[in-house]
């Protein structure tokens, strides 16, 4: 019987090794998981490379990892943004990498990955500092950028509904960049805010069928970053 339920986030994020690649969901808090990454940051998994849309918030979450100094390289499309503290200091000073890739393109880079294809072209960052030393090609006229898939050793995505095959659904911008991660990791680590019985999430509404997640933790209160950042909230507590 099929049963990728685990009890704690804690236990989810056991297997995660030194040197990983990680994806981890966001575009905001409603796809930030903050419970995965905080037991993450207990576990202490060391030079990471981090894919994820930013760099966190304040001092939880993934800025906390980065603080932690748990990640050696961030792949992102907002390195900055304004609750990001942790990170600029960090890339300042030389202590972190960064690979910077357009919004778009850190999208389907990490779509192909899962969906197999090793490459693309795209006409995204033509004739600025982003395109130096990649190869370029003309179709049609235009110049295009070859870009090359991302794929995780780990994604730490957050939903809305589960069930124990890990079927998902999502919460509002969650969607964005949670199912494509899902796809790109060979193991996929999920923290969602219910697990419900088989047959309990209608077919026609589920976004990740569960062929593509690992493991799922219930978390039924899950942080709220914003609160966590205006407080100034750090972790470890």
């Amino acid at each position: 019987m099929i049963n990728k339920i685990v009890r704690t986030p804690a236990e989810a994020v056991a297997g995660i090794f030194d040197g990983a690649v990680v994806m981890i969901g966001g575009f905001g808090e409603a796809g930030s998981p903050i419970e995965l990454i905080h037991a993450l940051i207990d576990q202490g998994a060391k030079d990471l490379c981090v894919v994820s849309n930013n760099t966190g918030s304040g001092h939880v979450g993934l800025a906390a990892l980065i603080e932690n100094r748990q990640v050696r390289k961030m792949v992102c499309s907002f390195p900055r943004s304004a609750n990001s503290k942790v990170f600029p200091e960090l890339y300042q000073r030389g202590e972190i990498e960064l690979e910077l890739v357009p919004q778009g393109t850190l999208a389907e880079r990490i779509r192909a990955g899962g969906a197999g294809i090793p490459a693309f072209y795209t006409p995204t960052s033509v004739g600025t500092p982003l395109a130096e030393g990649k190869e370029i090609r003309v179709f049609g006229g235009q110049s295009y950028v070859l870009e090359y898939a991302i794929k995780a050793d780990f994604s730490l995505v957050k939903c809305r509904a589960a069930d124990r095959y890990g079927n998902l659904t999502y919460n509002k911008t969650a969607r964005n960049f949670g199912p494509v991660m899902c796809t790109a990791a060979a193991t996929t680590i999920v923290q969602a805010k219910q697990i419900v019985e088989p047959g309990g999430i209608d077919p026609e509404v589920v976004v990740t069928p569960g062929i593509f997640v690992s493991k799922v933790t219930e978390v039924g209160s899950p942080a709220d970053e914003s609160t966590l950042v205006a407080e100034d909230r750090r972790y470890p507590w």
